[in-house]
């Protein structure tokens, strides 16, 4: 029962509003604790497909339909079509205050997600393929412990890029995948390489020091991805090896299990991988993929996304040249480029910043589509570039962005960035955490303490 003029919806098969606002829900299938979830308050719905609705504040709730009208069902039927039945029901999403520190919560039937999503062109509505993903893969088929969480997320990233290279293309994925690597190249160099997280199985035990929280990185997902991405190598079929994802959702679902569970399933679906001794090829073996940190063994091929991404490289270097060649940058029209391709781009810019004097400015001025974006990937980027090129006319913007929302992909990296740059930087940001940290999540809270010097994270 909640009081009059809220609603409740959970994350469960079934619901029912009856008499006294009280609201009963129910689960038809089992589920972890962890996504068991209820919300409470001034929310609306809207449809966006036949199985799917958006909830969100009524202030929001236009923007959230008009973004993903008509897309998620797409995203479902071709999910179904490579790993099986979606056997929740329905699958609704529900935009969160600005502090949710997460860019979604995949919780069944009802999806958590940030509001940074909403960037008004639908330029990030693929973000919602990944939640989508772990209908099959943490939701049915589940990792045992949180030492082990690239099971959940090495295998939905492999499942989301399958679903976008079914839904955009081969090329636009691999340039996904490349800012991914991106990710976790900085992720290796912020905490070292032999950094105990950046195992795939990390010992969790009392005395060790290591808080499950922590396991939340780069490296499950994307170490997780290559690893998963290796074992499609070693199978050299695509069709197979979509075919062994089936048949591992349909032999393990409902239940939790764990990396010795998951590949024993490979070895004995594949028996002659497993004659081959395809687990200990020098190197490459499955034991080194578990427990040695590190950068992956193997990196899948994203050449096919050259296309893509040679253009921005090309760009990035006409900014970052000495002399600007104003000529060559104007003939490249960036008004046609996708999310991840402007992405990369700026990857490439950070880079080689700081650029030479003025270079920034003008590069500001030349694309308001990315300085003024509302897309919170590029704003992300753009507040890294104006931090590391130290252009302070533009800090306002790091500000605004930091007071906008509070979700730790976005919030960790800027706090890292002003933190390690000049005296101006640093007070930019113990003046925003001062002013921001009552809105902010106490995880992120204590993980910008502990980047400033504040406190030791919790």
């Amino acid at each position: 029962q909640v009081p009059e003029g809220f609603t409740a919806v959970m994350s469960a098969t079934s619901w029912e509003k009856q008499k006294d606002n009280t609201f009963v829900f129910k689960m038809s299938q089992p589920i972890p604790s962890y996504l068991i979830a209820l919300v409470v308050g001034d929310i609306v719905s809207a449809d966006v497909g036949p199985r799917s609705r958006v909830w969100a504040e009524p202030c929001l709730i236009e923007a959230a339909k008009k973004e993903y009208d008509g897309v998620i069902e797409e995203f479902l039927v071709v999910g179904e079509k490579l790993f099986g039945p979606y056997v929740w029901g329905r699958y609704d999403i529900l935009f969160m205050p600005p502090s949710f520190p997460f860019g979604g919560m995949e919780n069944p039937c009802l999806t958590f997600v940030t509001p940074c999503l909403l960037a008004g062109d639908r330029s990030l509505v693929d973000v919602i393929i990944h939640e989508i993903s772990h209908s099959w893969f943490g939701n049915l088929v589940t990792n045992a412990t949180w030492g082990e969480f690239w099971l959940n997320e090495g295998f939905t990233m492999y499942a989301q890029r399958r679903i976008s290279t079914e839904v955009y293309g081969l090329p636009y994925t691999c340039l996904e995948a490349a800012t991914g690597r991106a990710l976790l190249r900085q992720h290796m160099d912020a905490t070292g390489e032999d950094h105990p997280l950046n195992k795939l199985r990390v010992v969790i035990e009392p005395g060790r020091c290591v808080n499950p929280d922590d396991t939340y990185n780069e490296t499950p997902y994307e170490k997780g991805f290559c690893f998963v991405s290796y074992l499609a190598h070693l199978v050299g079929n695509q069709s197979k090896f979509d075919a062994f994802l089936q048949a591992y959702v349909n032999r393990f679902k409902f239940q939790s299990i764990t990396a010795d569970d998951t590949l024993g399933f490979f070895l004995e679906y594949f028996p002659e991988l497993k004659e081959k001794g395809v687990d200990s090829i020098p190197g490459f073996e499955f034991d080194r993929w578990l427990n040695t940190p590190g950068w992956p063994p193997y990196l899948p091929d994203l050449s096919p996304g050259q296309q893509l991404m040679r253009p921005a490289e090309e760009l990035a270097e006409l900014w970052a040249a000495d002399s600007l060649n104003m000529e060559a940058i104007e003939a490249v029209d960036i008004m046609g480029w996708r999310t991840y391709q402007l992405v990369y781009f700026l990857d490439q810019v950070l880079q080689k910043s700081p650029l030479p004097e003025g270079n920034v400015k003008r590069l500001s001025k030349m694309y308001p589509k990315i300085s003024k974006a509302q897309n919170a990937e590029l704003r992300l980027r753009w507040c890294q570039i104006v931090l590391k090129n130290n252009l302070e006319a533009e800090y306002s913007k790091v500000k605004d962005f930091l007071h906008s929302q509070g979700k730790q992909k976005y919030t960790l990296p800027l706090y890292r960035a002003m933190w390690g740059g000049s005296e101006a930087t640093r007070a930019l940001a113990m003046e925003t955490f001062s002013a921001t940290a009552p809105q902010l999540h106490v995880n992120v809270q204590n993980y910008v303490k502990k980047i400033l010097g504040l406190a030791a994270a919790e």
